[in-house]
């Protein structure tokens, strides 16, 4: 599958058709690579979109229009490709367009843009979803961008905590919360913090989260405005990346038996209607050497 790229003086990036997923964010004065390799030893995947669900649906089943349909977590559009929309010297569009094999599975005609624009020592992840047809577009999207990271290290939010996150029970919302208390605003990454699988923190006036190492020094930052996010990675020892994850949307809750447009954190879209949102990953500290940080 076709890969394409961007660089300026100093970040050069690589996204790949298939899913219209970035592959690749790299800091040209030191070679340093800042996403996940997609080793599937812990997780095979870099940066999907999640599209047109985020999360699970109960019983992998959802209702609309009078009838019931099967689908897997996070939708279909991080497996679809995309086809390059439009390229210049700082931005990639990618398009993916309703079909007949998306309408059997999610019975709504979409257009959707994930664009890519990078300035200096940022990248705008940019979505847009258009509804072509004449009625409502129920969906939700959402990132999930994998960053490796050093063994040890800790992640600052730009509220003073602490964080509660909605607890998650076989991948779907369970009845209780669980506060995480921040040190400064610093929540350390620790083996064990994932073992109930990932924190979903909604409500919380989050826009900013940095990547820091053990002395909170912030090495990457992810920058939103999106309602909800998750923080995740596998539970274990040594595992070399966290995911920072803006979402429009989440897995169902274990008693939900509603309608599609009546989902939790759902978006619609009026007939002819476009729905636009974006995130930045910044690199910070861009012109300075680093002392290496990340597992390799």
């Amino acid at each position: 599958m076709a890969r394409h790229k961007l660089e300026n003086e100093l970040i050069a990036i690589e996204v790949e058709e298939h899913g219209a997923e970035l592959k690749s964010l790299v800091r040209k004065n030191t070679g340093k690579e800042y996403m996940w390799k997609a080793d599937p030893k812990f997780w095979g995947r870099t940066s999907p979109v999640l599209f047109p669900f985020v999360g699970a649906v109960k019983e992998k089943q959802f209702r609309t229009k009078g009838q019931t349909y099967t689908m897997g977590q996070h939708g279909f559009a991080r497996d679809m490709d995309f086809t390059l929309d439009s390229k210049t010297e700082d931005t990639l569009w990618f398009v993916l367009q309703s079909n007949e094999e998306t309408m059997e599975k999610y019975p709504y005609a979409f257009t959707l843009r994930i664009g890519y624009h990078i300035e200096g020592n940022k990248l705008e992840v940019l979505w847009q979803v258009e509804n072509p047809s004449e009625e409502e577009l129920p969906f939700s999207i959402g990132g999930h961008p994998a960053f490796n990271r050093p063994k040890n290290c800790k992640i600052r939010f730009d509220v003073a905590g602490p964080l509660t996150s909605t607890t998650i029970v076989d991948g779907l919302v369970g009845n209780g919360t669980v506060d995480y208390e921040l040190k400064d605003s610093y929540l350390t990454v620790t083996d064990h913090l994932f073992d109930a699988d990932a924190l979903v923190i909604e409500n919380q006036n989050v826009h900013e989260v940095s990547l820091c190492d053990m002395e909170g020094n912030p090495y990457l930052t992810v920058t939103m405005d999106a309602p909800l996010f998750g923080i995740w990675s596998p539970a274990g020892p040594d595992v070399p990346f966290v995911c920072v994850e803006p979402w429009y949307g989440r897995c169902d809750s274990a008693d939900f038996t509603g309608d599609l447009k009546d989902r939790e954190w759902g978006n619609l879209i009026a007939p002819g209607g476009i729905w636009k949102a974006r995130y930045t990953l910044s690199l910070i500290h861009i012109s300075e050497p680093t002392r290496p940080l990340y597992i390799s």
